[in-house]
Protein backbone atom coordinates (compact mmCIF):
# COMPACT_ATOMS: atom_id res chain seq x y z
CA UNK A 1 0.00 0.00 0.00
CA UNK A 2 1.29 3.57 -0.77
CA UNK A 3 0.82 4.17 3.15
CA UNK A 4 3.25 1.71 3.98
CA UNK A 5 5.70 2.84 0.93
CA UNK A 6 5.68 6.50 2.39
CA UNK A 7 5.88 5.24 6.29
CA UNK A 8 8.88 3.69 5.11
CA UNK A 9 10.76 6.52 2.96
CA UNK A 10 14.08 6.97 5.55
CA UNK A 11 17.35 8.71 5.06
CA UNK A 12 20.18 8.69 7.14
CA UNK A 13 22.21 11.86 7.59
CA UNK A 14 25.45 12.49 7.68
CA UNK A 15 26.92 15.12 5.64
CA UNK A 16 28.23 17.58 8.31
CA UNK A 17 28.05 19.07 11.68
CA UNK A 18 26.99 22.17 13.48
CA UNK A 19 28.95 23.57 16.29
CA UNK A 20 27.81 26.66 18.18
CA UNK A 21 31.77 27.06 18.57
CA UNK A 22 32.58 27.62 14.95
CA UNK A 23 29.56 29.19 13.42
CA UNK A 24 29.23 32.68 12.67
CA UNK A 25 27.80 35.28 15.21
CA UNK A 26 25.90 37.26 13.21
CA UNK A 27 22.89 35.21 11.87
CA UNK A 28 23.03 36.75 8.41
CA UNK A 29 26.63 36.25 7.68
CA UNK A 30 26.21 32.41 8.96
CA UNK A 31 23.29 32.34 6.39
CA UNK A 32 25.24 34.20 3.72
CA UNK A 33 28.08 31.07 4.41
CA UNK A 34 25.50 28.21 4.40
CA UNK A 35 24.09 29.86 0.90
CA UNK A 36 27.50 29.82 -0.72
CA UNK A 37 27.45 26.47 -0.25
CA UNK A 38 24.15 25.93 -1.65
CA UNK A 39 25.60 27.27 -4.71
CA UNK A 40 28.70 26.15 -5.04
CA UNK A 41 26.98 22.46 -4.69
CA UNK A 42 24.86 23.23 -7.83
CA UNK A 43 21.85 22.88 -6.23
CA UNK A 44 18.90 23.90 -8.25
CA UNK A 45 17.55 27.48 -7.45
CA UNK A 46 18.85 27.43 -4.41
CA UNK A 47 17.21 30.79 -3.62
CA UNK A 48 13.56 29.03 -3.53
CA UNK A 49 11.88 29.55 0.03
CA UNK A 50 8.75 28.80 1.57
CA UNK A 51 6.88 31.57 2.38
CA UNK A 52 4.58 31.31 5.12
CA UNK A 53 1.73 33.98 5.87
CA UNK A 54 -1.88 33.69 7.90
CA UNK A 55 -4.87 35.81 7.76
CA UNK A 56 -7.72 35.74 9.90
CA UNK A 57 -5.66 32.54 11.78
CA UNK A 58 -5.62 30.43 8.21
CA UNK A 59 -2.06 29.76 7.57
CA UNK A 60 -0.92 29.58 3.86
CA UNK A 61 2.43 28.81 2.51
CA UNK A 62 3.82 28.61 -1.49
CA UNK A 63 7.70 28.87 -2.94
CA UNK A 64 8.96 32.35 -3.92
CA UNK A 65 12.63 33.13 -4.69
CA UNK A 66 15.03 35.11 -2.28
CA UNK A 67 16.41 38.23 -4.89
CA UNK A 68 18.09 40.10 -1.96
CA UNK A 69 19.90 39.77 0.93
CA UNK A 70 21.64 42.71 3.68
CA UNK A 71 21.74 42.74 7.13
CA UNK A 72 18.30 44.68 7.50
CA UNK A 73 16.52 41.19 5.70
CA UNK A 74 15.10 38.62 3.38
CA UNK A 75 13.38 40.43 0.12
CA UNK A 76 11.19 38.96 -2.60
CA UNK A 77 8.68 40.52 -5.21
CA UNK A 78 5.44 40.03 -5.90
CA UNK A 79 1.94 41.40 -7.04
CA UNK A 80 0.56 43.30 -3.83
CA UNK A 81 -3.01 42.40 -4.68
CA UNK A 82 -2.31 38.80 -4.50
CA UNK A 83 -3.23 36.18 -1.98
CA UNK A 84 0.58 36.62 -0.20
CA UNK A 85 0.36 40.60 -0.54
CA UNK A 86 -3.42 40.66 1.45
CA UNK A 87 -2.35 38.30 4.01
CA UNK A 88 0.65 40.38 5.00
CA UNK A 89 -1.07 43.48 4.70
CA UNK A 90 -3.45 42.05 7.21
CA UNK A 91 -0.75 40.37 8.87
CA UNK A 92 2.98 41.91 8.08
CA UNK A 93 4.41 38.79 10.16
CA UNK A 94 5.64 35.86 8.15
CA UNK A 95 8.04 32.51 8.22
CA UNK A 96 10.31 31.49 5.35
CA UNK A 97 12.00 28.38 5.09
CA UNK A 98 14.89 27.28 2.97
CA UNK A 99 15.40 23.45 1.73
CA UNK A 100 18.90 22.79 1.09
CA UNK A 101 18.31 18.41 0.90
CA UNK A 102 21.68 17.98 -0.86
CA UNK A 103 23.84 19.52 1.88
CA UNK A 104 20.90 17.53 4.57
CA UNK A 105 20.53 20.96 5.40
CA UNK A 106 17.31 23.49 6.33
CA UNK A 107 16.80 27.21 7.74
CA UNK A 108 13.78 28.57 8.75
CA UNK A 109 13.22 32.39 9.56
CA UNK A 110 10.71 34.34 11.23
CA UNK A 111 10.41 37.88 11.13
CA UNK A 112 7.81 41.37 10.22
CA UNK A 113 7.61 41.93 7.12
CA UNK A 114 7.25 45.40 5.11
CA UNK A 115 7.31 47.20 1.28
CA UNK A 116 10.93 48.00 0.15
CA UNK A 117 10.84 51.25 -1.69
CA UNK A 118 9.68 52.33 -4.91
CA UNK A 119 12.80 52.85 -5.81
CA UNK A 120 14.11 49.33 -5.26
CA UNK A 121 11.07 47.64 -7.03
CA UNK A 122 11.56 50.00 -10.04
CA UNK A 123 15.01 48.87 -9.99
CA UNK A 124 14.80 45.17 -9.96
CA UNK A 125 11.67 45.23 -12.53
CA UNK A 126 13.99 46.95 -14.75
CA UNK A 127 16.18 44.39 -14.59
CA UNK A 128 14.27 41.22 -15.35
CA UNK A 129 13.88 39.99 -19.12
CA UNK A 130 11.01 41.62 -21.05
CA UNK A 131 8.64 38.74 -20.91
CA UNK A 132 9.15 38.34 -17.23
CA UNK A 133 7.83 42.13 -17.22
CA UNK A 134 5.15 41.83 -19.71
CA UNK A 135 4.12 39.03 -17.82
CA UNK A 136 3.93 40.96 -14.33
CA UNK A 137 2.05 43.28 -16.15
CA UNK A 138 -0.39 40.74 -18.13
CA UNK A 139 -1.13 38.37 -14.89
CA UNK A 140 -3.94 39.79 -12.21
CA UNK A 141 -2.41 37.21 -9.39
CA UNK A 142 -4.49 35.03 -7.50
CA UNK A 143 -7.53 36.39 -9.56
CA UNK A 144 -9.89 33.94 -11.35
CA UNK A 145 -9.35 33.47 -15.25
CA UNK A 146 -11.41 31.70 -17.44
CA UNK A 147 -9.24 29.88 -19.44
CA UNK A 148 -5.69 29.22 -20.27
CA UNK A 149 -6.07 30.41 -23.40
CA UNK A 150 -7.33 33.82 -22.11
CA UNK A 151 -4.46 34.05 -20.21
CA UNK A 152 -2.31 33.47 -23.01
CA UNK A 153 -4.06 36.63 -24.84
CA UNK A 154 -3.61 38.87 -22.26
CA UNK A 155 0.01 37.79 -22.23
CA UNK A 156 0.84 38.44 -25.63
CA UNK A 157 -1.29 41.89 -25.89
CA UNK A 158 1.18 42.93 -23.43
CA UNK A 159 4.21 41.57 -25.70
CA UNK A 160 2.91 43.41 -27.90
CA UNK A 161 2.12 46.45 -26.89
CA UNK A 162 5.76 47.00 -25.14
CA UNK A 163 7.69 45.29 -28.43
CA UNK A 164 8.88 48.83 -29.08
CA UNK A 165 8.14 50.71 -25.82
CA UNK A 166 9.79 50.13 -22.04
CA UNK A 167 7.65 48.28 -19.91
CA UNK A 168 6.16 50.35 -16.92
CA UNK A 169 6.21 48.65 -13.86
CA UNK A 170 2.83 48.58 -12.31
CA UNK A 171 1.76 50.04 -9.58
CA UNK A 172 0.00 47.03 -7.88
CA UNK A 173 3.86 45.11 -8.05
CA UNK A 174 7.11 45.31 -5.88
CA UNK A 175 9.14 44.03 -3.27
CA UNK A 176 8.81 43.08 0.71
CA UNK A 177 12.07 42.47 2.81
CA UNK A 178 11.15 40.11 5.98
CA UNK A 179 12.83 41.73 9.16
CA UNK A 180 14.35 38.29 11.03
CA UNK A 181 13.66 38.20 14.14
CA UNK A 182 15.21 34.47 14.56
CA UNK A 183 16.88 32.40 12.48
CA UNK A 184 17.35 28.81 12.89
CA UNK A 185 19.98 26.42 11.22
CA UNK A 186 19.39 22.69 11.29
CA UNK A 187 21.47 20.21 10.10
CA UNK A 188 20.71 16.77 10.01
CA UNK A 189 22.51 14.00 12.01
CA UNK A 190 22.73 10.31 12.09
CA UNK A 191 19.86 8.76 14.22
CA UNK A 192 17.83 11.43 14.08
CA UNK A 193 20.08 13.10 16.39
CA UNK A 194 19.86 16.43 14.98
CA UNK A 195 21.77 19.79 15.45
CA UNK A 196 19.76 22.83 15.91
CA UNK A 197 20.96 26.07 16.48
CA UNK A 198 18.61 28.99 16.53
CA UNK A 199 19.24 32.58 16.35
CA UNK A 200 17.30 35.13 18.31
CA UNK A 201 17.82 38.86 17.60
CA UNK A 202 18.45 41.18 20.84
CA UNK A 203 18.59 44.67 20.14
CA UNK A 204 21.73 44.34 17.45
CA UNK A 205 23.36 41.22 18.78
CA UNK A 206 22.40 37.63 18.80
CA UNK A 207 21.97 35.65 20.88
CA UNK A 208 22.91 31.47 19.98
CA UNK A 209 20.58 28.98 21.73
CA UNK A 210 20.61 25.11 20.72
CA UNK A 211 17.64 23.49 20.10
CA UNK A 212 17.36 19.42 20.82
CA UNK A 213 16.43 17.75 17.56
Amino acid sequence: MLRDEISGLRQNYTQGTLDENEVDKNAINQFEKWFADAKAAAIYEPNAMTLATSQNNIPDARIVLLKSLSQEGFVFFTNYNSAKGKELTANPTAALVFLWKELERQVRIRGTVKKVSKEVSEAYFQSRPIESQCGAIASQQSQEIASRQALTEQYENMLKKYENEKPVMPANWGGYILEPTEIEFWQGREGRMHDRLSYKKTGAAWKIIRLQP
